[in-house]
């Protein structure tokens, strides 16, 4: 689905990724679930690209739900696949978190786990190979974008702004669709290890001039990053 210029999104409200689209090809940020592979190539044959166009996957942390055909399109296309160094081993499946998954209903909870099963959820393939990030860097990938270290959701959490489809990616950072209440608009992600930290952490795209705030579950906010940052500091504010 295209979003804007350059600019599209595979998946759903419950599990999403991108694609940003320059004159040297594609940068991914995110692999969804494994079950995503299979709207991959649909979506870049209709801008009339192919697999091989693709020349980055951004990982924006390594929980099993942003890695999920990762490793499929490493091997199979050669893509390399970039992530902080504080989640490389998460991504290789190496390191069991415990992560506070925070209030829930029984409706949209059951909702996200069927439609995690569906697309491959439960079999998730780890990293066998990854290109470390330290955060603060501008990659030399299409959109040029800049990593922003986001520690909380995890300790590698980064966001990717590329300037030129004025877009930020901050994958759990934060969420705009709780998967497991259902609330709607920007908010504290679940699964979370340090709650506390991924709030703070928010201060680093109050600093940005994006318009689109694109997060790894929920609908994409086109209402900038300064009321997103607001939006989820007043909904932490009033659940607290």
């Amino acid at each position: 689905m295209e979003l804007a210029p350059g600019l599209h999104r595979i998946g759903t409200d419950h599990v999403n990724c991108y694609l940003v689209v320059d004159s040297r090809g594609v940068t991914l940020v995110d692999a969804g679930l494994s079950g995503h592979w299979s709207e991959l190539v649909p979506e870049l044959a209709l801008m009339g690209l192919s697999l091989s166009d693709v020349k980055a996957l951004l990982l924006t942390h390594g929980d099993t739900d942003h890695i999920g055909f990762a490793e499929r399109l490493r091997r199979e296309a050669g893509v390399p696949v970039y992530i902080h160094e504080a989640d490389a081993a998460r991504a290789r499946g190496e390191e069991k978190t415990s992560p506070d998954w925070g209030p829930m209903r029984v409706g949209p909870l059951l909702g996200f786990l069927w439609y995690s099963a569906i697309r491959g959820g439960l079999r998730t393939k780890y990293l066998t190979e990854v290109e470390t990030l330290q955060g603060g860097e501008t990659l030399d990938v299409p959109g040029d974008p800049t990593v922003l270290p986001m520690s909380g959701h995890s300790p590698g959490s980064v966001a990717y702004h590329f300037q030129g489809v004025d877009a930020v990616f901050v994958g759990d950072a934060l969420t705009t669709g709780h998967v497991l209440t259902g609330a709607q608009g920007p908010q504290p992600a679940p699964f979370t290890d340090d709650s506390t930290e991924a709030l703070q952490s928010l201060a680093i795209l109050e600093q940005l001039e994006a318009t689109w705030v694109l997060p790894g579950h929920g609908a994409p906010w086109d209402g900038g990053t300064e009321e997103a940052v607001h939006r989820v500091r007043e909904f932490a504010t009033t659940q607290g």
